[in-house]
């Protein structure tokens, strides 16, 4: 009974955790509504007048970017703001022909009188963080605007922005991402789904009540006083935006998120691609929950509410480890439960997991009927949707743990850039992409296995006990089969 009660133990731990989560995305669902009853009156700057337009520096960084580079500048080029205020610094590390491209290209618009530059450096120290760094070091801008390269901003994008910065405790502006290929495949569909589930719930959840939000890594300006006082950038961590976000605000500067402010860019097509993100995005989260945990606790600025979201937020990666945890040991609970009769009411009593799936699932679909409308077809069409990113969001769980507990054991890593392939619509082809990988990690093989894994599952519920079975968790595992088949056959697909 001792393995069986440590089984029971670390089960019950992990939904409970998850369990909280829920409760504070429910939380985040309160603020939100109540954010959308208020009207806001906040004091800008007068862009009409020239003595208060302020002086930006557009940030791009970019590594090995051939795909999306000309449609990348061409858009910048059309920001609508007055050149002699606007500097674009172009922070390339690339290692590949594109350096050359670029730097034609750079020219072609400085002659047009734009204020554009070309940075190159001889090594990656730092790699991103490392990169906006240097670029700080010369930029002219009071303000810093930056872009990843598969951001397409649209011309009016800084003066929408910018005005923000008149209320002088405002140290970031961060806009909604909007994506360009959203209906391209299954796997964009999940991608956008979890993508504005955060920018719409829990960006405007936290930020509306004065909770700490993130710069997003792109579409958002800086000021620059802001960074400098709060340490600058830092390449300790693979989210080098959050780490430097977290640090900001606890020395109380204030972020602005604009809902209203969409800006497009391109959603990962590829597996492959999909993959060296989430795992850079999750580890990233990990390691600032141990760079920032005891700074957030110990801060005598902020409340004790804003510190358990805080601590949340930081955790939001870790949940997948909890997500795996349950679905591993759901397997063995499934027997145990039938095993021993007496613990029954337990297992009534831990229906946590049934109870936080509800509260996604009305979380997200206010998100949902926010984006795409609500009526009876919508609603329906949220369901199928709702269940198949529960499911490949599962299928993800392995991969996502791994880098998880990467992150909380201080295991370094290289920053994994995610490869772009300038793609907007269906006809367009991701084959002969050359950034991408074609050796087939080991990751992939076990969940393969996790697929089989599950099947078992699926098959234990027809034979345990003696009541002729117990389907309980049969839609628990049945999602669980199909996200890490989805994954599977995928990632299998990706290397051909």
């Amino acid at each position: 009974m001792i393995f069986e009660s440590i089984i029971i133990i670390v089960y019950t731990v992990a939904i409970i955790l998850i369990f909280m989560y829920a409760l504070a995305q429910l939380n985040l669902l309160v603020n939100y509504l109540s954010s959308k009853k208020k009207s806001e009156n906040c004091k800008t700057f007068d862009l009409s007048n020239p003595e208060e337009i302020p002086y930006v520096t557009i940030q791009l960084p970019v590594y090995n970017e051939m795909y999306v580079m000309e449609r990348l500048l061409e858009n910048i080029a059309r920001i609508d703001y007055p050149k002699n205020k606007l500097e674009i610094q172009v922070l390339d590390d690339s290692t590949d022909e594109t350096v050359n491209s670029t730097r034609e290209h750079v020219k072609k618009l400085a002659a047009t009188g734009l204020d554009i530059t070309h940075i190159t450096r001889t090594d990656r120290t730092g790699f991103k963080a490392g990169a906006l760094k240097e670029g700080l070091e010369i930029a002219k801008g009071e303000f810093i605007a930056i872009f990843d390269a598969d951001f397409l901003p649209q011309p009016n994008w800084l003066k929408r922005t910018i005005p923000f910065f008149k209320n002088e405790k405002i140290g970031v502006v961060q806009t909604r991402w909007g994506h360009i290929n959203r209906n391209y495949s299954l796997l964009t569909k999940i991608q956008a789904f979890a993508l504005d589930a955060h920018f719409t719930l829990e960006q405007v959840g936290r930020n509306c009540k004065g909770h700490f939000i993130n710069f997003n890594g792109t579409a958002g300006v800086w000021r620059k006083e802001c960074i400098i006082d709060a340490g600058n950038w830092e390449g300790d961590t693979l989210t080098e935006d959050l780490d430097l976000s977290y640090r900001a605000q606890l020395k109380n500067w204030e972020f602005k998120y604009l809902e209203d402010v969409e800006t497009p860019a391109e959603l990962p097509v590829v597996i492959s691609a999909a993959r060296s993100q989430q795992f850079r995005w999750n580890k990233g989260g990990a390691e600032n929950f141990r760079k920032m945990l005891w700074k957030v606790i110990k801060s005598k600025n902020i409340s004790a509410k804003t510190k358990i979201h805080g601590l949340l937020h930081l955790l939001n990666s870790t949940m997948f480890l909890s997500i795996f945890t349950v679905a591993i040991l759901s397997i063995p609970m499934l027997y145990i439960k039938n095993e021993y009769a007496h613990l029954r009411m337990y297992f009534y009593f831990m229906s946590f997991f049934v109870v936080s799936t509800i509260i996604f699932f009305v979380c997200y679909w206010f998100m949902y009927r926010q984006i795409y409308g609500s009526g009876f077809k919508k609603f329906f069409n949220y369901i199928g949707m709702f269940f198949t990113f529960f499911s490949i969001a599962m299928g993800f769980s392995l991969h996502n743990s791994i880098a998880v507990i990467e992150g909380h054991i201080g295991k370094r890593s290289e920053f994994v850039r995610t490869p772009k392939f300038n793609i907007s619509t269906l006809k367009d082809s991701w084959k002969g992409n050359k950034y991408l990988r074609k050796k087939l990690s080991l990751n992939v093989i076990v969940e393969g296995i996790l697929m089989v894994y599950f099947a078992f599952g699926l098959y234990s519920a027809f034979i345990v006990g003696d009541q002729g079975g117990d389907f309980g968790l049969f839609p628990f595992h049945l999602m669980l089969f199909i996200g890490f088949g989805y994954v599977f056959f995928k990632s299998l697909a990706s290397k051909v």
